[in-house]
């Protein structure tokens, strides 16, 4: 029989659908692997911004992870908003009894709105329990910037943190550019395995609709490696993936505020 290239999920939920699990799942999915999900919070959202967040009891985040894990298994693990301090640790928990290996981290903080989704405990715990734990982390140019404490004002500093967040080398890092100006974004990608950059570059497409770009990166990337590619083609794959996504779902209208990107890009 055969099997699927299975990625988890451990993320929140976007009543909007452009963010959250529901871009993980279509990511997943249009990237060639099968998505499972652990929900960690039901968040009140749509284009305009996030109203509110109910965060799901940490016994039930730890139970859907057991239950996909046990049963299911999963190739790569993608990790996206844990809400508090308390999740971060029963994420860490499950990961270490499953002995999971393959983990996409993307350390969400703030949504495109700007609503913060993370609590201020849960940040300093999230650098010191699950970065480390991480194989890849996906951070955007402001949660770079809280997870290195150091100002970021150009893409020529981006090497030196990506360097500065891989744990001493060991966790890779890609570094979105994103946030930068200009007409080309240039990600760069620290493969802390083989110990050398990457830049992954494409041209910046002028939209509103962003939303939901950085869970749905780290969403590919965790497809890519499901599916056995090593790092780097898994970087650039994704970064093609994402890139396209956005060109093609700035011809579309959703909503009144930042709209999605388009997920089912064919790439």
């Amino acid at each position: 029989m055969k099997t699927y290239p299975r990625v988890l999920s451990i993320a929140g939920s976007d009543s909007g659908g452009g963010a959250g699990i529901q871009a993980d799942i279509k990511a997943i999915s249009a990237c060639g692997a099968y998505a499972a999900t652990a929900v960690t919070a039901v968040t009140v959202q749509n284009t305009l911004g996030v109203q509110d967040v109910f965060p799901v009891p940490v016994s039930v985040i730890s139970a859907q992870i057991r239950a996909v894990l046990s049963d299911i298994g999963a190739d790569s693990v993608k990790i996206g908003m844990l809400h508090n301090a308390e999740v971060v640790r029963a994420v860490r928990e499950q990961l270490d009894f499953f002995s999971v290996s393959n983990v996409v981290l993307d350390p969400v903080m703030v949504s495109t709105s700007g609503h913060k989704l993370i609590e201020d405990e849960a940040v300093a715990v999230l650098k010191d329990l699950l970065v480390p734990r991480a194989r890849v982390i996906t951070p955007n140019i402001p949660e770079a910037e809280i997870l290195s404490g150091q100002q970021i004002g150009s893409g020529d500093s981006l090497a030196d943190v990506a360097v500065k967040l891989s744990c001493g080398g060991r966790v890779s890092v890609l570094m979105k550019a994103g946030h930068l100006t200009g007409s080309t974004v240039r990600d760069v990608f620290y493969n802390a395995e083989e110990d050398r950059f990457i830049e992954l570059e494409s041209p910046r497409c002028s939209t509103v609709n962003t939303h939901g770009t950085g869970c749905t990166l780290s969403s590919a990337f965790a497809a890519f490696l499901a599916r056995g590619f090593c790092l780097d083609d898994a970087a650039r794959f994704s970064k093609e993936y994402i890139s396209a996504a956005i060109e093609s779902g700035a011809e579309y209208t959703v909503g009144h505020g930042h709209g999605p990107v388009n997920h089912l890009i064919k790439v």
